[in-house]
């Protein structure tokens, strides 16, 4: 996957915002899978869904990646269903990410 395939066309403002983030993290891995997720979910996360992944959006890259992929432990203020969640889809985007 090498970008977005939710259009943000059908987007109210905050979640257009929240897209364009979430597909331009900074890494690489991060975009694929903050920006994967994003596109299978934001058009259905509630206003509190949409807090919570907002928050996950200005925690640094590094920190948040080790989260995802078990290396580091998450946080009690970020260990969430929403995370939970997230951290199930990585593995086919960081995959594709290594062979591209």
């Amino acid at each position: 996957m090498s970008g977005n395939s939710l259009s943000s066309a059908g987007l109210d403002a905050r979640r257009r915002r929240i897209l364009f983030r979430a597909w331009r993290r900074g890494m690489r891995e991060m975009d694929l899978v903050m920006g994967a997720f994003a596109d299978a979910h934001l058009p259905t996360m509630s206003e509190g869904e949409l807090d919570e992944f907002e928050r996950l959006l200005d925690a640094p890259d590094p920190e948040l990646l080790a989260w995802i992929t078990g290396e580091a432990p998450i946080p009690l203020a970020f260990d969430t269903p929403l995370v939970a969640r997230l951290r199930l889809a990585p593995a086919a985007s960081l995959r594709n990410a290594e062979t591209s």
